[in-house]
């Protein structure tokens, strides 16, 4: 059985479990905080990371290529290799143009640290502008390539709620609001899977709370 290594509260952790449970594939989780992971499997320390019969994976998009070929049924990736692409330009832009700029914010926004003006007003305005660009990529019809759940909303709807919250609280605005995200939200929280990545990341916060808390202590 394969044997998913990270934690409920960690977006790209969830991002691979959505994807596990949309394809039926039997998976069992281990709990493993960043920072008390396996080197030879997770060499950079992060999570999640995929422990295989044949050995381990890290690097959560590379992980959804490996479950789309290992499970081909349902797919999460069109049979189409143009469609295809399209879908993996939005896992890029959800990945590395937003969640990964978002992230300079959530030291203030999640964790009671500081980020400095400077570096708010260069993290706001990179964001404005790859939304923006995002914006002209993603369907949203009503799914974030267009008619079918993919690899793609497996990003969109575990990263989306953390773009939010972290640019209200640091900027007092929510810089996705020109997108539908509502009704998006609204539309995959009718998935079982969503239901169940969301039930199980709430029950996993007092641990995640804990987790930080031991972290902050000298």
């Amino acid at each position: 059985m394969l044997e998913l290594c990270g934690f409920a509260g960690s977006n790209y952790h969830n991002k691979v479990k959505l994807a596990l449970i949309e394809k039926n594939i039997p998976f069992k989780e281990s709990l493993t905080w960043v920072g008390e992971t396996d080197p030879a499997s997770s060499p950079l320390g992060k999570v999640p990371y995929l422990i295989t019969e044949q050995g381990a994976l890290s690097e959560s998009t590379i992980i959804l290529e490996y479950l789309e070929q290992r499970v081909p049924e349902p797919r999460l990736l069109p049979a189409d290799p143009f469609a295809a692409a399209k879908v993996r330009e939005l896992v890029q832009y959800l990945d590395l143009h937003l969640e990964l700029v978002a992230r300079n914010l959530y030291t203030e926004a999640f964790f009671g640290g500081t980020v400095s003006d400077s570096a708010k007003a260069k993290v706001g305005k990179q964001l404005k502008k790859n939304i923006a660009a995002f914006a002209q990529l993603a369907k949203f019809s009503p799914y974030i390539a267009g008619e079918e759940f993919t690899i793609a909303d497996c990003a969109a709807v575990t990263h989306f709620p953390l773009i939010s919250s972290a640019t209200k609280k640091i900027y007092g605005e929510d810089y996705l609001t020109d997108l539908p995200i509502k009704a998006y939200m609204t539309k995959l929280a009718e998935r079982e899977s969503v239901q169940r990545v969301n039930e199980e990341r709430k029950a996993n916060a007092p641990l995640f709370a804990q987790y930080l808390e031991s972290k902050r202590k000298p």
